[in-house]
């Protein structure tokens, strides 16, 4: 004899349901827990890593085009300062944003771990093309305002560039990706309060 069906049982509530910790639908104890680090883990992750896409989109597009259209000297003045200026905020900004994508992609499930882990991913690799790229040749401009300018300035500085789209085109991949995972929250609970109103 089959078991009767509960049709007051709002969708995706019965005992064998996945639950996204930090959804708010029908979360247990443990997961409520969890969705408490979940949360502002997820605004904290949405925020640094929005500023860390939109200051490279805005260097990107504006300040390395600005470059371009002043004589050499300035800009290598500018640049150096500008770089000294960046370092600190852009490295805190990155660590943030790297941290806790990473702390999301440990703490969700299914669509949304794989979601926060590419966002670390893409992330990580800001860094690593900011420290291992940009930054050396940084360096080099900085000795050249000191000494003197080397004939294959302009391929350095288009070097510079290539790696400063590559690190904009990651970060800005990374937000994207983290806009997806909370609409995918805000789909579910939504989900979830149509799922309850029809049951009542």
């Amino acid at each position: 004899m089959s078991e009767p069906v509960d049709r007051t049982r709002a969708p995706g509530s019965g005992p064998d349901a996945r639950v996204e910790p930090g959804s708010g639908v029908g979360a247990g104890p443990a997961d409520g827990r969890r969705g408490a680090w979940i949360r502002p883990l997820r605004t904290l992750a949405l925020l640094s890593s929005g500023l860390l896409a939109g200051a490279f989109c805005y260097g990107a597009l504006n300040v390395v085009q600005a470059f371009k259209a002043v004589p050499l000297d300035v800009r290598l003045t500018f640049h150096t300062a500008l770089m000294r200026m960046n370092g600190p905020v852009m490295q805190t900004v990155m660590a943030v944003a790297l941290l806790s994508t990473l702390a999301l992609a440990i703490l969700l499930r299914t669509t949304s771990r794989r979601l926060a882990g590419t966002a670390s991913a893409l992330v990580l690799t800001t860094f690593l093309v900011t420290r291992f790229g940009n930054v050396p040749i940084n360096g080099q401009i900085k000795v050249w305002l000191a000494t003197s300018v080397p004939a294959d300035h302009a391929e350095i500085l288009r070097r510079w560039e290539l790696f400063n789209y590559v690190r904009t085109l990651a970060a800005l991949t990374a937000f994207l990706l983290l806009l997806t995972l909370v609409d995918g929250v805000i789909a579910r609970r939504g989900g979830a309060g149509a799922g309850a109103g029809g049951a009542a």
